[in-house]
């Protein structure tokens, strides 16, 4: 199975809270560029080849996903692949140029131009190399073991192969609005020989054709750890030998800087495959280079290795969670900053002759950053608190504002009644056992949401009931008073980086999300606007921008702030 049903957490959940490949190999390139890209959530000016890369191999798979018709050679598939590879490159072409044009933050030095829907055409046809090997190997092999099955319309895979004319398979059928109604086939009919007759070369294409992402499907199409902590999303799985072999696709070459983070990236999704398919062993990894095109084997990792990367991935999870606290210093030196490792654009920030890239910066490292009332600075943002007081309910897991699934509660404060929820899914999973008598918890993280206060809590947090006798140690625990948390932040600085991210959720509802960072010249904190929050204004910041947020929600995200917009009472005033 090439993917499992999400246990937590919509689209806007899966880069902070679980392991992946990409978060695994920045970690591993450099752990600083994790913190502040990952944890703190810092965006760099996007690339060309970042927009290429992602619309290349869609391009790719839609050929995959058609059907040939009336062809008997291997030439005449090649003519007629190659043919559809010119169609989807000039799509590939004028996607990749909308998706371009409306990016919040590119990198100045590119310019459209460089892009030729010749290249284009010229890399999708490579990937089309590639897996025209497979299906010669599957001719010669007379269809493979699976022959007889395809014939009698009995499909060996649980999850298809997905193809234009066959229904897509979703992960949450249930959540997908008029599935009923819909009218998926097209006019791309599969006919099979007759039981004994040699493999035709369109059943070669059609037993060879790998698993891929289905972009009908807008659910997440993801292996997911059944103890939820690490996740990956595979490109493509061969199967048509018998053999389980995970293909990765680059649209560079084996030369690139971020090369060496491929095997990495394997040996995770052959972990990741053993750990969801009952200790399953693939039998390859292999990375398709696009520029090539390349074949990049391999070793797959043994029983024992699996072992050790269990452990491995194990602990560096829980390091990834544990980096960070409260208000970020920035610049600061910690973690460690690399010595400039493929990927990293922020972790040399503040080094002496490290700007290249930094020109919205170059000015605001000399600027004196003047705090006026009734700004406060980033730094003095209230993180821990502790409270006394009496559950009153209980319900979820529920939906936050992630569409990520939390446990809450309500507790009564000195007659004051404030939510509680865990800050992330599975955050503070013993939340509901806590029914009866006064309670006090601990490191708590306060916040405010739609204007009601509310107290987050996480794996830092605890709560003790008053009515067990074990509860000395906190006769002299500081209590927050309600009436005096923090629960909004007026902050006042530069705009350091700025992204856009929108989509669907598992019900087919749209999102976006606007995020900001802002930096005072001693801290920074992430800045963030749901849908009909992102208001005109805020899509006219750019970064190098003075602004002052007033009245901002006080919220957390894996132990950080995150300044919260809501349009009712927000106020954003640019001051340059």
């Amino acid at each position: 199975m090439p993917f499992g049903i999400p246990p937590s957490g919509g689209p806007l959940s899966r880069t902070r809270t679980r392991l992946s490949a990409s978060s695994l190999t920045k970690y591993l390139r450099c752990e600083k560029a994790y913190f502040l890209s990952n944890k703190l959530g810092l965006s760099s000016p996007k690339s060309i080849s970042q927009i290429l890369g992602i619309t290349l191999e869609d391009a790719l798979c839609s050929i995959l996903m058609r059907r040939p018709v009336s062809i008997n050679s291997l030439e005449e598939l090649k003519e007629w692949c190659f043919a559809l590879a010119e169609e989807e490159a000039v799509q590939c072409y004028q996607t990749s140029k909308q998706n371009w044009e409306s990016t919040a933050w590119r990198k100045d030095s590119q310019t459209w131009e460089e892009v030729s829907v010749d290249e284009l055409t010229r890399k999708i046809r490579n990937g089309l190399h590639l897996f025209l090997e497979e299906v010669e190997s599957c001719y010669l092999a007379n269809g493979g073991p699976y022959l007889d099955e395809f014939r009698q319309q009995q499909n060996p895979h649980s999850i298809p192969s997905p193809a234009w004319g066959d229904e897509p398979i979703f992960p949450i059928p249930d959540k997908v609005r008029n599935f009923g109604l819909r009218t998926w086939a097209e006019d791309e009919p599969m006919v099979w020989q007759s039981k004994d007759d040699p493999v035709s070369w369109t059943e070669a294409w059609e037993i060879a054709r790998p698993w891929v992402k289905d972009p009908r499907v807008h659910q997440p199409q993801r292996l997911f750890h059944p103890d939820g902590w690490a996740a990956g999303e595979l490109d493509l799985v061969l199967r048509w030998d018998g053999k389980i072999r995970l293909i990765d696709i680059k649209s560079g070459n084996p030369n690139s800087k971020f090369a060496q983070s491929l095997e990495h990236q394997l040996n995770f999704y052959a972990w990741l495959w053993h750990e969801t398919h009952d200790n399953q062993q693939v039998d390859g990894i292999e990375g398709w280079y696009l520029d090539g095109p390349d074949r990049v084997y391999f070793p797959v990792p043994s029983e024992d290795k699996i072992n050790q990367l269990t452990i491995e991935y194990k602990s560096i999870h829980q390091d990834m969670l544990s980096l960070g606290e409260g208000p970020v210093r920035f610049p600061d030196s910690y973690p460690k900053p690399c010595n400039n490792a493929a990927g990293c654009f922020w972790c040399m920030f503040g080094e002496e002759n490290t700007l290249q890239g930094f020109e919205h910066l170059k000015q605001v490292m000399d600027m004196k950053i003047e705090i006026s009332p009734p700004s406060q600075m980033i730094g003095d943002i209230q993180s821990r608190i502790n409270i006394r007081g009496k559950f009153t309910g209980q319900w979820g897991p529920l939906p936050n504002h992630y569409a990520e699934p939390v446990l809450g509660a309500m507790i009564s404060v000195s007659g004051t009644q404030v939510t509680v929820e865990e800050s992330e899914p599975n955050a503070f999973s013993s939340l509901h056992d806590y029914a009866d008598g006064e309670v006090i918890i601990t490191n708590a993280l306060p916040g405010v949401w739609r204007g009601n206060p509310r107290i987050y809590l996480d794996s830092k947090s605890s709560i003790v009931s008053l009515n067990s006798t074990d509860n000395g140690d906190y006769a002299d625990v500081n209590i927050t008073r309600i009436g005096l948390m923090r629960t909004r932040a007026n902050v006042e600085g530069v705009i350091v980086s700025i992204d856009h991210r929108s989509g669907v959720r598992l019900d087919e509802k749209p999102w976006s999300m606007r995020n900001m960072h802002i930096w005072d010249g001693n801290h920074i904190a992430e800045v963030v606007a749901f849908g009909s929050s992102i208001t005109s204004q805020m899509l006219e910041i750019k970064p190098g921008d003075r602004v002052k947020i007033v009245s901002a929600e006080l919220g957390w995200r894996s132990g950080l702030p995150q300044l919260r917009i809501d349009q009712r009472s927000t106020r954003i005033t640019k001051l340059n």
